[in-house]
């Protein structure tokens, strides 16, 4: 039996972001949903404050990597926490 894994609305823990042909360990918090208007999932989430990429700019195209898949993200600005915000469309890493 192959088991499938379906998308979900959310997901809370370990990643790795890919920048700049490095390979960074993060924990993120993500959600995610079908917007009707243009067809597409759209998802997004946070960054723990603190990471390796905490020097990134803001519009950085990353690749966000969980054990459920990988997908495109792009970094936006801290928020006053300090924590990235990550956007993504299309099929989410979760």
């Amino acid at each position: 039996m192959t088991l499938v894994h379906e998308p979900r609305e959310a997901y809370d823990g370990p990643a790795t972001v890919d920048l700049d042909g490095a390979a960074h360990d993060v924990t993120v918090t993500l959600r995610g949903a079908f917007q009707p208007l243009d067809g597409r999932f759209h998802w997004y989430g946070r960054l723990t404050p603190g990471t390796p990429v905490d020097d990134a700019r803001s519009g950085t195209e990353v690749v966000l990597r969980t054990p459920h898949g990988h997908a495109t993200a792009r970094l936006s600005d801290k928020d006053t926490w300090g924590r990235y915000r990550l956007t993504g469309t299309g099929t989410p890493p979760f």
